[in-house]
């Protein structure tokens, strides 16, 4: 990967202009197929194959009228009247025939018929206008119609509430804009540069803007929440502005070390960039992952986000490089305050965590389980217009339903029943109105009426409760278990219950069940991710644990101020209560990319260092004082941008902003920064311990772009001291290519581990470069070019009734070459002498066919190994001669100790 981001950061450096000039297209086609084109945002939290559901889909057919939208009136009288009386319930009669009138209300409830609806007082009624359409396809100016034949004289007021009246736009307000501001901020103190610190900012917003747009052209084809431009807004800012400073940090540091413009930025990206795609893939695949609950809003809300995060990444990657080759040397840090920073890099920090790393990992899980205490308290379930924001309509409307009527008027429920069979659907009808009517819980029936094919029943049910306490949840679940007594006893069928808050309570339930598996799917994609970054098992462990207990603190965070009421005033929380249902799940999604995006740039960094010097706790050291000063700073970031959120955010992103500002913070600063510092000088050397068998098998992922910078220093001595087909230090070799050379070890073990490491078979020792590759990084591309003798022929993995053609065939085919042995490697086969029954070869002869396939295969190094290893002098010399007139441009010969036959040169021993 870091070889690909290494050409790709000089391809955009080269082609700058072109770069730029494609984003800004993008953004300005987009963003005007938004503006013509783009759809209206709509909260349809509805679950194909859930009970309500079904009943929702069953009204659609047989009950049209009654699928729609619904808008709720609430009439009120002058001061001290009641809406009953003549000239009061006069008004309200003309005012509704002419709502009745308006295009596309197919239903406009009377609320003198039940005393329901009439508020204890006398002084409201209330009213519900049903509409043909579902709330998407409802256009806004039928509301304002509605709202101006609603009017009533005589001094009779009108209020508008109900579902009609829910959020359709985005919810964006000045605040958010702070938060750039505090990021532009950090950015200038970490830099020390205003250009430096506000370039990661032009390119973040150019991404976010085309992703914002994409997803309002999106909602024109389908159902997109109210949340979701906020939400992927939110985040885009923040892991964007995060992508761009680690990049740039490593830019400015690639050019005070006196690197070219081109070859700083290349060498960014093969590094930092390496780091910001693994940590971009991880946010991908989590919120990707949402879409494994089947719940198609919450997959598109995901899903979105996922493509804000990946224009965020795509834009650190492409367009960034352009910026920075637009302003080239201008960014080249001055040396005196470079190093000045550095000095000055976390001391006191570093310091208290080192001296007492025991009561370090002891006060740090204390503070964290204190935030886990409240999470227990957490309650989820989805908006209603009591979330909306004061002062608005339908808020307003919300709070007089709930003063003058009950909260459970503005939950309602729709139970319907197929009353094909009865004989007296009229009566039918009543009877099961009887029956809902006595169950507790239920506050009225405010509408039991047949459909005009008088086959279907609806019955409009009022819980006494609003629709995310616990009491209405309950009510939901025993009228389904009264169904089949219904049914039962009044001869209908397909007894449902349905409705918004119906909806809602399935929704919240189906995320429930989701979250431990998402949970527990997540953590241990922690586990291996770690796992396949850092070849440990104890820092795996540490970061799994790590972002649990992150997540636990965030949750532990929005439950204090939702569920126990604190801070509420401070951070303009309007009602506590249930959270949005899918905050946790969300928030983890979002919590466990960033929380391996630093755990990939503070460890990496820990385990280059470990790798180098083999000093646990100096890499330890070095490895906290090159990366804290940026993670600290992304952290802040992070928190900033996500804080900025809060004040006027949504009821549905504030619970996820603010979880998402404490998760980071938890995790970057009490977690990251110091918790696992203590834990790694406790383990010491323990903590890069990995069995041997697992290290085998485990591929390698070069996340800190370490392969191209081993090979731009390959390449940098290549230059001085020409090209070498081996460069070992341990041991001494340094072999040209065409060379024949000797390498003597008497230890087998030894000289078989290296000669397999110089193959590309297994991991490398330190310093190894084979055919211009920097080991073990170049081991693919060795792989195809090397082969392989040793005393352990290739004939004798093949079973032995395949001949030598077949052998040959299969040899070919094992090194990735797709083609029968040719006539002439037939004719080598024959010139060797080898009989053509397997069973009769010796060693020498399957070994010599060895080498004999090799050649013919194209190798440009082979490697013969063991040759004074079950072989006869004379033998090891007829193998030694015929490596040598294989073909190969290279060969090295190895064995216990030196031989009597002639070659060029020995070279090590």
């Amino acid at each position: 990967m870091s070889s690909l981001l290494y050409r790709l950061g000089r391809f955009c450096a080269r082609r700058a202009r072109w770069v730029i000039a494609v984003w800004l297209a993008a953004l300005v086609a987009i963003g005007a197929g938004a503006i013509f084109w783009g759809g209206t945002l709509e909260d349809d939290f509805s679950i194909p194959g859930s009970p309500s559901q079904q009943g929702l889909d069953t009204l659609e057919a047989r009950f049209p009228q009654a699928s729609g939208a619904s808008a709720q009136l609430v009439y009120g009288a002058p001061e001290g009247e009641r809406i009953t009386a003549a000239p009061y319930r006069g008004a309200v009669e003309r005012a509704l025939e002419a709502v009745r009138d308006v295009e596309l209300v197919s239903d406009v409830d009377d609320p003198f018929d039940r005393e329901s609806a009439i508020s204890p007082d006398g002084a409201y009624a209330l009213v519900t206008v049903q509409f043909d359409v579902p709330f998407g396809d409802l256009p806004t100016d039928v509301l304002s119609d509605v709202e101006t034949a609603a009017q009533a004289d005589g001094g009779v007021s009108v209020h508008f509430g109900g579902q009609a009246y829910s959020s359709r736009g985005v919810s964006l307000s000045p605040t958010e804009a702070v938060g750039i501001v505090i990021a532009f901020f950090v950015l200038f103190v970490t830099f020390g540069s205003a250009l430096a610190a506000g370039i990661p900012l032009v390119m973040t917003l150019v991404g976010v803007g085309v992703s914002f747009a994409g997803i309002l052209l999106v909602a024109a084809a389908t159902p997109v929440s109210t949340a979701t431009p906020s939400l992927a807004l939110m985040i885009g800012l923040a892991v964007g502005i995060d992508y761009g400073l680690f990049i740039i940090s490593r830019h400015r540091s690639e050019l005070a070390a006196g690197a070219p413009v081109h070859e700083a930025i290349g060498r960014s990206l093969a590094t930092a960039g390496s780091a910001v795609s693994f940590a971009g893939a991880t946010v991908i695949i989590a919120l990707a992952g949402l879409s494994v609950a089947g719940i198609p809003f919450l997959s598109i809300m995901g899903l979105a986000a996922a493509l804000t995060v990946a224009l965020a990444m795509l834009s650190t990657l492409t367009l960034l490089p352009s910026l920075l080759t637009a302003f080239g040397e201008h960014l080249r840090p001055k040396e005196r305050r470079t190093r000045r920073r550095q000095t000055r890099v976390g001391t006191l920090w570093v310091g208290v965590t080192k001296r007492h790393p025991v009561a370090t990992v002891f006060a740090s899980s204390a503070v964290l389980l204190v935030l886990l205490v409240p999470a227990a308290s957490l309650r989820l379930a989805l908006n209603d217009n009591g979330d909306a924001d004061p002062g608005s309509a339908a808020r307003e409307t919300y709070d007089l339903i709930a003063q003058e009527f009950g909260p459970g008027y503005n939950a309602p429920l729709v139970v319907t029943a197929d009353i094909i069979t009865s004989t007296d659907p009229i009566g039918v009808v009543d009877a099961i109105e009887a029956d809902l009517a006595r169950v507790d819980g239920v506050a009225a029936i405010t509408r039991a009426t047949p459909n005009p094919g008088v086959d279907l029943a609806l019955f409009r049910v009022i819980p006494e409760h609003a629709q995310g306490d616990e009491a209405t949840i309950d009510l939901v679940h025993e009228l389904r278990a009264l169904a089949p007594q219904i049914e039962e006893e009044h001869r209908v069928t397909d007894v449902t219950v349905t409705g918004i808050t119906a909806v809602s309570i399935d929704t919240s339930e189906r995320l429930t069940s989701a979250l431990l598996p998402f949970a527990v799917i997540v953590a241990g994609l922690s586990f291996l991710l770690s796992l396949l970054v850092f070849r440990s098992v104890a820092i795996p462990l540490k970061a799994t644990l790590g972002f649990v207990l992150s997540a636990s603190a965030a949750f532990g965070a929005v439950s204090a101020i939702y569920s126990w009421g604190w801070l509420t005033e401070f951070l303009n929380v309007q009602a506590t209560g249930p959270v949005i249902s899918f905050f946790p799940i969300m928030t983890i999604s979002v919590l466990f990319g960033l929380s391996m995006d630093y755990e990939v740039f503070l460890v990496a960094r820990i385990r280059e260092e470990y790798v180098r010097n083999g000093d646990a706790e100096r890499a330890i050291d070095m490895g906290y004082q090159q990366s804290q000063t940026v993670v600290n700073a992304a952290g802040l970031i992070m928190v900033a941008v996500f804080v900025a959120f809060i004040p006027h955010g949504s009821a549905t992103i504030k619970p996820i902003a603010i979880g998402l500002a404490v998760g980071v913070f938890v995790d970057a600063f009490i977690v990251r920064m110091t918790l696992a510092r203590a834990i790694l000088y406790l383990l010491g050397d323990r903590a890069w311990w990995l069995p041997r068998w697992l290290d085998q098998r485990l591929p390698h992922l070069d996340v800190e772009g370490a392969a191209v910078e081993a090979n731009v220093h390959v390449q940098e001595r290549s230059a001085v001291e020409g090209d070498r087909a081996i460069r070992s230090e341990s041991p001494p070799l340094d072999v040209r290519p065409g060379e024949r050379a000797w390498y003597f070890e008497p230890d087998d073990a030894v000289r078989r581990e290296f000669m397999a490491a110089v193959a590309g078979w297994t991991e490398s020792p330190r310093e190894l470069t084979v055919l211009g590759q920097a080991m073990p990084f170049g081991r693919s591309a060795v792989r195809g070019a090397v082969a392989l003798s040793t005393s352990q022929p290739f004939s004798d993995l093949v079973p032995p009734d395949v001949d030598a053609v077949g052998v040959a065939q299969r040899y070919l085919l094992a090194r990735g070459l797709r083609r029968r042995p040719s006539a002439e490697l037939l004719r080598m086969i024959a010139d060797g002498g080898l009989p053509r029954e397997r069973a009769q070869w010796t060693l020498l002869e399957k070994r010599m066919f060895d080498v004999v396939l090799a050649g013919a295969a194209g190798v440009q190094l082979l490697l013969v190994d063991d040759l004074d290893v079950c072989l006869v002098p004379a033998e090891s010399a007829a193998l030694a001669d015929a490596a040598v007139r294989s073909g190969a441009r290279t060969v090295l010969l190895a064995a216990r100790e030196p031989l009597p036959v002639t070659t060029e040169r020995a070279v090590a021993r």
